[in-house]
């Protein structure tokens, strides 16, 4: 264990600050961007957007677009639009609307307008009479498993459709028809009339609507059909005058078919560019295994706090600020790759450092009893509440002639390089007095339950001048801590990468060791923290306030990370 600004050689007390990540250097797409700006395209005007589908909440991978979109926007004076592609309607909700929000806002980001693609849908349904009526477009009443076949391969070319040189008018007869609901679901898509022999199979005449009857969270029963994400998505960018699309990797295939339909309807060119998505180490971020976990009861739900998703990170106690950091400290390439999620808990430690107060409470409690201490006395000494901010000020630590301290630090016997608390050695309490054990008291069994110590009772927060006392240890007055429950989360999975073997459930490999829940015994300040507060458990590890659990004067607290990666040493 170790104190927070220092770290623990042997029990001693050494000045040890964490180095900083350097700044990431200019990445290539704020590059593109300066140059567009530069020559005056789109008259120097910038407008990104965040176009999350709200089918589910967010994880750590969209914090990456969402901190590129919304700092890209506002480093080059321009806006940002939160846009929410609601053109599947199936697992939609309002509940993923107003947590995608929340998130966004969390992480320090302000959209210049909210937008849903099903604002679009009757412009977008215009568009597509237009692109039939230009003959780039037809009806199609193949079966889903028929158009598959038609289409072909990558190593084979499609072939046409029977309904392909349909009359123009019979298929905006049959497309109104679509909408007005004459047809069963499935029975008639459209396409779009491309080639079908294209090496990109996107291009392939593509779907662009399907007839699919479901309640939509905002529009109800108006529509019987929707459009596809890639009618909607390009379209939707230049409706908003989007100047730059920025894209996980992914849609780079999808990008020619994002620029054929803006050349085809002659709008506002939007321009589509791509990066790497996030990956993460010992988790997964794929929206459907998110959903897995959620519906397989693997954890309590999206906002768990073993979970990628923001809000279970917030729930944690991970610092907006440190996801930030993280985000850019990982940069914008165009090579997908994997980050060891260790990058990211020392982003944790490294914000949490410099932000959060200090405690102490003890989880593995040895009674102390004072043998000099004057019965029934109680003195009150100063803890700094942040080392590292000296305007956060001081506490009062109630300190009594009975302490605990944690087991692991005392033993009967130990060698010269043990600088805690044993037989017969002297080690100095944290913000408090020089302790020497005299003698133990042990049970039946020989196990110890109670050391029986002796106060140097000129040593508070003051050296003595005839030797020198290495060790410090944290420590809670027995007469006045309070019992509260912590719980202690460890990383959700047990192998770096769960989807490795495409033959194995990713689920077979989830933790069942991340989390648990133990009682501890707190100062008794911990139990004025209001929900959401974070703070370091002295020499222990950072914690915070569940939001859920907590109630006034009754925190639960959870482990946002450890001072250490424990993972390292099982590598």
């Amino acid at each position: 264990m170790r104190f927070c600004t220092g770290e623990k050689q042997r029990g001693r007390f050494v000045s040890a600050h964490m180095s900083d990540v350097k700044d990431t250097p200019t990445d290539f797409i704020r590059q593109m961007v300066a140059a567009d700006v530069a020559a005056g395209k789109h008259d120097g005007r910038v407008q990104t957007r965040f176009p999350p589908e709200p089918n589910g909440y967010l994880q750590i991978g969209h914090a990456k677009a969402i901190c590129l979109n919304f700092s890209i926007a506002e480093e080059f004076g321009g806006k940002c639009n939160l846009r929410f592609d609601d053109t599947n309607p199936e697992k939609e909700s309002d509940e993923f609307v107003r947590a995608i929000e929340e998130d966004i806002e969390w992480l320090g980001f302000k959209w210049a307008k909210i937008c849903f693609a099903s604002d679009y849908f009757e412009q977008l349904f215009e568009w597509a009479i237009k692109l039939i009526e230009d003959g780039h477009a037809y009806v199609e009443e193949l079966s889903f498993d028929e158009m598959r076949d038609y289409r072909g391969s990558i190593n084979e070319p499609g072939r046409p459709s029977p309904y392909r040189e349909r009359p123009i008018e019979e298929s905006v007869d049959l497309f109104k028809r679509m909408r007005a609901g004459e047809f069963a679901d499935g029975e008639k898509v459209l396409r779009a009339k491309i080639d079908m022999t294209h090496p990109n199979m996107n291009m392939r005449d593509p779907v662009m609507y399907r007839i699919k009857r479901m309640h939509h969270h905002r529009l109800g029963d108006e529509w019987c059909m929707y459009p596809s994400y890639d009618f909607t998505h390009g379209q939707s960018d230049s409706l908003e005058n989007v100047t730059h699309s920025l894209c996980s990797l992914e849609f780079e295939d999808h990008r020619p078919l994002y620029d054929w339909f803006i050349e085809k309807l002659g709008i506002f060119p939007s321009k589509q560019t791509e990066f790497s998505r996030l990956n993460m180490t010992y988790t997964v971020v794929s929206k459907r295994k998110l959903r897995e976990l959620v519906e397989g009861n693997f954890v309590d739900g999206w906002d768990d706090p073993r979970m990628p998703t923001l809000s279970g990170m917030r729930r944690r106690g991970y610092p907006a600020a440190a996801i930030r950091k993280f985000c850019e400290t990982v940069g914008i390439t165009k090579v997908n790759s994997t980050s060891d999620v260790a990058l990211l808990e020392h982003a944790v430690r490294a914000e949490l450092n410099s932000t959060s107060i200090r405690r102490m409470a003890v989880f593995d409690p040895l009674e102390i009893e004072i043998t000099n201490w004057p019965e029934g006395q109680v003195v009150e000494v100063d803890g700094v509440n942040n080392p590292e901010d000296e305007s956060a000020g001081t506490r009062k630590i109630p300190f009594s002639g009975r302490l605990f301290i944690e087991q692991e630090d005392f033993k009967e016997e130990a060698n010269r390089k043990f600088f805690r608390l044993k037989k017969g050695g002297e080690v100095r309490l944290r913000y408090g007095y020089i302790i020497k054990c005299d003698d133990v008291e042990k049970d039946a069994d020989g196990n110890i339950t109670k050391l029986l110590c002796s106060v140097d009772l000129d040593t508070l927060n003051k050296q003595p001048t005839d030797r020198k006392v290495k060790g410090v240890i944290h420590w809670v007055s027995a007469e006045h801590a309070v019992e509260t429950p912590v719980r202690l989360f460890d990383r959700l999975f047990t192998e770096e990468n769960p989807e490795a073997d495409k033959e194995i459930s990713f689920t077979k490999y989830v933790n069942p060791e991340s989390s648990k829940e133990v009682k501890v015994l707190c100062e008794p300040s911990l139990m004025e923290m209001a929900a959401g507060e974070q703070c370091q458990f002295e020499r222990i590890g950072y914690f915070c306030v569940d939001n859920k659990l907590s109630k006034p004067g009754a925190p639960v607290f959870n482990r946002t990370v450890a001072l250490r990666d424990s993972w390292a040493k099982k590598k």
